[in-house]
C-alpha cells in the first residue's frame, strides 16, 4: 500500500489520437514520469500546472496571460532559474539553466500577485512561477520526449499554425539538446511531494 498521500496534475490539453495510444494520454505521461510505487494521483493537495495549466494558474490567480509577444516557441529552451529559487532548490543539486520542451504561443505576462518567478527564458520572461508552497507553473514541457514534440510539430503543420519552414527549422535544430529530464522530474517531485 501506498504513502497515503494523494498527488494530481492539472491536465488542459486535449490527448491526441497519437498519444492516447503510444502513451495512454497525456495523464499516463506525466504519471510514468512522476509516480513512485503505490502513490495515487487523483486528489489536489499541492497544483502543478504546465504550458496551458500554468497559464491558467495565472489567470486563476489574477496574473495575465496573452499571445507571446515573440511568437510560437517550440523546441528546446535552456530556462534559467532565478536566484531565490536556486537556493529554493538547492537540495536538489540541479543546474541553475535547465533545457525544456517548449510548445506554447500564449505566455504569462503578468504574474499572480504575491507570486515568485522563480524562472525565465530568452523568449519568456515568467517560464515557471510559484505560489505559496501549494502552487506551481511551468510553461514548458518536462514530461515530453522529442518523440512527441515531432508528432506536435507535424500536427501544427497539419492545421497550418506553422509553416513548412518553420517545422524544417524546428526538426533541424532538434538533435542539438537534450531536456534535462532527470532534473526537472527531480524538481516537479520534489514539488508535489512536499520535500522543498
Amino acid at each position: 500500500m501506498g504513502s497515503g498521500k494523494r498527488f494530481a496534475v492539472l491536465l488542459c490539453a486535449e490527448d491526441s489520437d497519437y498519444v492516447k495510444k503510444r502513451y495512454g494520454g497525456y495523464y499516463g505521461v506525466f504519471v510514468d514520469m512522476l509516480a513512485e510505487e503505490g502513490e495515487t494521483w487523483d486528489v489536489f493537495k499541492k497544483v502543478l500546472g504546465i504550458c496551458f495549466g500554468h497559464q491558467i494558474l495565472c489567470r486563476a490567480l489574477g496574473g495575465k496571460t496573452g499571445r507571446a509577444i515573440s511568437g510560437w516557441d517550440i523546441g528546446l529552451t535552456t530556462v534559467h532559474l532565478s536566484p531565490s529559487s536556486s537556493k529554493l532548490f538547492s537540495s536538489l543539486k540541479i543546474p541553475t539553466t535547465l533545457s525544456i520542451i517548449e510548445c506554447h504561443r500564449d505566455e504569462v505576462r503578468e504574474p499572480p500577485p504575491k507570486a515568485e518567478v522563480i524562472a525565465w527564458s530568452e523568449k519568456t520572461g515568467v517560464e515557471m512561477f510559484r505560489y505559496g508552497d501549494h502552487m506551481m507553473g511551468i510553461q514548458g514541457h518536462p514530461e515530453y520526449t522529442k518523440d512527441i514534440l515531432i508528432h506536435l510539430i507535424d500536427r501544427l503543420l497539419r492545421r497550418n499554425f506553422i509553416t513548412d519552414s518553420y517545422t524544417d527549422e524546428l526538426k533541424a535544430n532538434l538533435g542539438k539538446v537534450e531536456p534535462d529530464k532527470d532534473a526537472w522530474k527531480k524538481l516537479c517531485t520534489s514539488f508535489l511531494k512536499g520535500r522543498l
